[in-house]
């Protein structure tokens, strides 16, 4: 608040208070009081205006000033009565009132809004549950009738599977970490396990897959980190080459980090959108020949490993192909983690000797 805008906003006061003055000062000169008399009531009547325009001033400036600054620093505005004190005067006591009134009302829907959310995840959750039951039937049944026709039909379902794995994510994305189990996971492991579970995907689509194991482990959640593997590889697969598709994996290790990249020889993504892939629901121009593209794998991939405190890139030249790297912090944990790792696996081979 400006004093000159708080001027303005009292002027009309400010000139009732010195036509008051003017009058009792005219009075008092009709019943001839010394000139002395008449300057001291002006001059006082001038400094305690004053004084008060300022005291009044100050309350109200010490209060809006801590109050935008406090509204400044939240990300949650509508928590901003809880967080400043109930002002002094008059008018800040009946804006304080109406903003508690008003944080009531908006806590009231926001609880409101958040159970009806919480209902939704729920009913997803449960509904994926029981989709999934028809589609392992389906697995089951083609596994168990062998043919060309039915390795197509077990595609098909690998890629409903996956469709309905991404929706259960996504519902739990927000609050993955309650259903986080961090521990020493063996990045190879979980690349062949993602391997296995496209095969079919890859035979069919005639895509050879290199891999170059490194015995190296991160600390991560594994079920989730398949996931994020599996958002990557189906992408790889999608997008990849029709002819002499490849798709090539490996992990690099230094002292600070290590990285898990794939890599393919696919329709790759124009330079002007790879800025973009991570955003959610974006599919670029690679989305309107593919009509299967959701924008959302990428999206979870990001939001993922963020929770899980990874770091994810991507980079592309068209026409020539796509490598995204998952990228593993290592703190001091990890190297507690390593150095028990080596020394369980030396006391094993000492006990083999």
């Amino acid at each position: 608040m400006k004093f000159r805008s708080f001027l303005s906003d009292h002027l009309v006061t400010i000139l009732l208070y010195a036509a008051l003055f003017v009058i009792i000062l005219f009075v008092l000169s009709l019943f001839r009081v010394h000139a002395l008399i008449l300057w001291t009531i002006a001059l006082l009547g001038c400094f305690f205006g004053v004084l008060i325009l300022v005291y009044e001033f100050m309350r109200r400036h010490h209060y809006y000033h801590q109050l935008f600054a406090t509204l400044d620093q939240l990300d949650q505005k509508y928590l901003i009565h809880e967080l400043i004190p109930e002002p002094t005067f008059l008018d800040g006591k009946l804006f304080h009132q109406v903003l508690y009134e008003n944080d009531k009302a908006m806590n009231e829907h926001i609880r409101i809004y958040q159970e009806s959310i919480e209902e939704f995840k729920d009913f997803i959750e449960l509904w994926v549950h029981e989709v999934k039951l028809p589609i392992a039937a389906g697995q089951l049944i083609l596994h168990n009738n062998p043919g060309a026709m039915n390795k197509k039909l077990r595609e098909q379902f690998q890629r409903v599977e996956d469709n309905v794995e991404q929706v259960l994510y996504y519902a739990r994305s927000e609050n993955s970490e309650k259903d986080y189990l961090i521990k020493y996971c063996s990045l190879d492991e979980m690349v062949q396990n993602v391997i296995r579970k496209n095969k079919d995907a890859l035979l069919y689509g005639g895509i050879r897959i290199e891999f170059e194991p490194s015995d190296a482990f991160v600390y991560t959640d594994s079920k989730w980190l398949e996931f994020i593997i599996n958002q990557i590889m189906s992408n790889a697969i999608k997008y990849g080459a029709k002819e002499e598709g490849h798709i090539h994996v490996w992990i690099e290790e230094d002292q600070k980090e290590t990285r898990l990249s794939i890599g393919d020889n696919g329709i790759g993504i124009p330079e002007g959108e790879v800025p973009r892939v991570f955003e959610k629901s974006f599919t670029g121009s690679n989305g309107r020949f593919i009509r299967s593209s959701t924008g959302m794998g990428l999206y979870l991939c990001k939001q993922l490993c963020q929770k899980l405190g990874h770091g994810i890139a991507l980079t592309s030249i068209e026409n020539e192909g796509t490598t995204v790297t998952i990228t593993f912090y290592k703190d001091d944990f990890h190297q507690v983690f390593e150095q028990e790792r080596e020394e369980t696996k030396d006391a094993g081979n000492a006990a083999g000797r």
